[in-house]
């Protein structure tokens, strides 16, 4: 699907990370780029620097995700493009010093990152089908979904944030299938470790520990590499149905 100044996106937690590389680099191919964030601050200020519009949103909310639609739809029109990167990473073990898991964290982590994943696509995939198919194949919309590598390599204190990240993963071919007769694609993209907020945080010499990890390339991703390949799937129309690792070849050690 081509991306113009005809192509609405909406990004949720595009405010930094992933999420704000993504939505630069979409705004930059010409897009028209809403960002949902529960982060007002922030989200306006990274709204502002792309000519994009900023609307507070928690995913996990369906009526919140539903008001902000509305919002991005009265200025841009439908979505074409819903790309999904709100997400949270809390580290606790099964059990800790004698304790469980703290139950209302794991409902949360999922909550965020899976339920709020699919409120945001499946209310997308709603408003998409009616839109006038593009190119080609006719595509009507594309949805990106962000899992992880710990879907598949889950470290210690990581139960909550890897069930969330496999549900994502699990997730994404039935919901291709699903919408497969009605031209809107499904696709998830799984990044190993990241230059994000939260590494950056880190002191740079546990930075650059954890860089020198990566088989190769031996550093930390960057995230206009994540953007640009959420750019490619969303042009190429052969990219349906599947879960792309992004990650130097990386399998995550237990710690």
């Amino acid at each position: 699907m081509q991306i113009n100044q005809d192509s609405a996106a909406v990004i949720s937690g595009g405010a930094s990370g992933l999420g704000f590389a993504t939505a630069a680099r979409l705004a930059g191919a010409g897009a028209r780029v809403a960002i949902l964030d529960v982060n007002e601050d922030t989200g306006k200020e990274a709204a502002a620097s792309i000519g994009g519009l900023f609307i507070p949103t928690d995913v996990t909310d369906p009526q919140s995700v539903a008001a902000a639609l509305d919002t991005a739809r009265a200025a841009h029109g439908v979505e074409r493009i819903c790309i999904s990167c709100a997400g949270i990473a809390p580290a606790a073990k099964t059990v800790s010093r004698g304790a469980a898991h703290d139950p209302a964290l794991f409902a949360k982590v999922v909550s965020v990152n899976l339920v709020g994943s699919f409120n945001l696509a499946s209310q997308c995939a709603a408003a998409m089908i009616a839109n006038t198919p593009q190119g080609p194949d006719g595509v009507r919309g594309v949805i990106v979904h962000t899992a992880s590598v710990a879907a598949y390599d889950g470290q210690i204190g990581q139960a909550a944030y890897a069930a969330s990240k496999g549900g994502v993963a699990g997730l994404i071919l039935p919901m291709a299938r699903d919408l497969a007769d009605k031209a809107v694609r499904v696709m998830a993209i799984a990044p190993g470790v990241f230059r994000t907020p939260m590494v950056e945080a880190f002191p740079q010499e546990v930075q650059d520990a954890i860089g020198a990890q990566v088989p190769f390339p031996p550093r930390l991703g960057d995230p206009d590499e994540f953007a640009a390949l959420a750019q490619h799937i969303v042009e190429n129309d052969m990219l349906n149905g599947g879960v792309i690792r992004l990650d130097g070849a990386i399998r995550m050690p237990p710690r």
